[in-house]
This record gives C-alpha cells, sequence and structure tokens, in this order.
C-alpha cells in the first residue's frame, strides 16, 4: 500500500464520464496527483454480462494499482454496481465507489428519486446502498437511457433535453420526492437543466461532488492529503481515441485534456 502523500488517487470508469468525477476532484483537492483510466475501446459496460464487466474492472483496478496509487475510485456506477466487492478484495489502499458515495449523500431524504442508466436501475443498487443508510425512506428510481447520449451530443440546454427530462421526472414528480440523486457520472453535465425541471424544493445529489468529498474525508482521516503547493500532475489513459474523444472529455473536465495515453490490451 501506498503510503506516500504524494502519490496519486486512481480514478476509473469504462469510458468518459468519470471525467465529472476527475473534475470534482480537481475543485475540491486542487494539490492532488490523479490517473485516471477510461476504457474508451470496450464501453459501454451496461450490455455486458456481469462475468465480462467484473474481469475487465478488475484489469483495471491492477493496472492503477501498478502506478502506486494511493487510494482507487470507481467512478463508474455498472463497475461499482457489479464489481465493487471484487475490488475492494484484490486492493492494498482503500477503494471508494460513486454509488456509496451518493447514498451517504441523500440520506437526509424520505421520499428519494434515483435516476440512472437501465442497467444502474436494474441492479438495484443504489436501493440496496440508500437503505443501508436511511432504512426508513422510500426509494423511487427511474431508468433514464436517453440522457448519456444527449449529453455526449453537448445538448445541456436543448428543448429536446428538456422535454426528454419532464417525461423521466414526471413519475418521481407525481411521487413528490424531496430528493434526486443523479446516478450516472453524464448526469451532472445536466444539473442546471435538471434544476429547472424538478424546482428548488428538491435537493439533486450530485454523486461526483459527493464522491469528492468521500474522498477528500478519507484523505485527511489516513494523513494521505498532498499539502502541495506543487503543480498536480494529471494522467489520463484510454484504451482507444474514438472520435470527438477530446471535445467530449474537455466539455466532462471542464478543461483542456493532456498527457492522454493510449493503453493497448
Amino acid at each position: 500500500m501506498s503510503t506516500n502523500v504524494h502519490s496519486p488517487i486512481g480514478v476509473f470508469d469504462s469510458g468518459i464520464g468519470g471525467l465529472t468525477v476527475v473534475r470534482a476532484l480537481m475543485e475540491r483537492l486542487p494539490y492532488e496527483n490523479i490517473v485516471y483510466f477510461g476504457d474508451t475501446a470496450r464501453v459501454p459496460y451496461g450490455v455486458k454480462s456481469v462475468e465480462t464487466i467484473a474481469h475487465f474492472t478488475t484489469q483495471i483496478a491492477q493496472f492503477l494499482l501498478e502506478k502506486d496509487v494511493k487510494m482507487l475510485v470507481i467512478a463508474c456506477n455498472t463497475m461499482a454496481a457489479v464489481a465493487a466487492q471484487m475490488v475492494k478484495d484484490l486492493s492494498s489502499v482503500p477503494v471508494l465507489d460513486v454509488i456509496d458515495a451518493g447514498a451517504v449523500s441523500a440520506r437526509g431524504g424520505k421520499k428519494i428519486g434515483v435516476i440512472a442508466t437501465p442497467t444502474t436501475i436494474n441492479s438495484n443498487a443504489y436501493t440496496r446502498a440508500i437503505h443501508d443508510y436511511a432504512p426508513d425512506s422510500r426509494i423511487h428510481s427511474q431508468a433514464c437511457a436517453l440522457f448519456v447520449p444527449l449529453v455526449e451530443e453537448g445538448w445541456l440546454d436543448h428543448e429536446v433535453t428538456r422535454l426528454t427530462a419532464q417525461e423521466y421526472l414526471k413519475p418521481l414528480m407525481a411521487e413528490q420526492i424531496d430528493t434526486l440523486v443523479l446516478g450516472c457520472t453524464h448526469y451532472p453535465l445536466l444539473k442546471p437543466l435538471l434544476r429547472q425541471v424538478v424546482g428548488e424544493d428538491v435537493a439533486l445529489v450530485d454523486s461526483a461532488e459527493a464522491m469528492a468529498e468521500q474522498v477528500a474525508a478519507l484523505l485527511a482521516e489516513k494523513h494521505l492529503a498532498n499539502p502541495g503547493p506543487a503543480q498536480p500532475r494529471y494522467d489520463f489513459h484510454v484504451t482507444d481515441v474514438p472520435l470527438r474523444f477530446q471535445t467530449i472529455g474537455e466539455r466532462f473536465l471542464g478543461r483542456s485534456l493532456n498527457h492522454v495515453h493510449v493503453v493497448k490490451w
């Protein structure tokens, strides 16, 4: 296990959605070095079998552990739903995942809505995790299959996206939810639009921000926080450089995407 405060945080995802988690980490922990791995050649994971997802996830975790990371962050809801425990079993460093982070942040709610991809919703991972922290809460889930392509298209404030959001959220609003968990790493980019749709009275749980808070707390607890003031290094490993990767990646990251390395498996 790396006990070096200057060691990087390892963050991984099935594609580029996890860059919203990296962005939240950069803002919350500006001195931390970060190594990101996005499995862009094999995305999407949501349609694959549990065995395949588990195999890919442990393969990536192993790759990052060899980079001497001091912590692993599973920034993909599908990976977290299927293989979080496997990663914890093989890792010599602390492991955090977005589902647990979102559940912790949602525990104050009484009627909690969860929006995510169909795979994440069907896994019931959020329902189980939230019930662990808030056993008395009522949870209403809604799969939102169209949000990911709309975000990747850059239609963050488009009328089509607004109408889609209104349609998806109608059943949740009918249940008078007080909290809405954004259960996919693409969804933080829709936060302004979702806020308009659900109104001011519903608490929005951004799992990327929630993840950054958990990482900060754990680093402080383990005395592993990088004190700075050196400029941090950010490295991005991908298994393919697909069309528009740079454009979409920079939209997610909110800044330029440098130090991109292609890993061939």
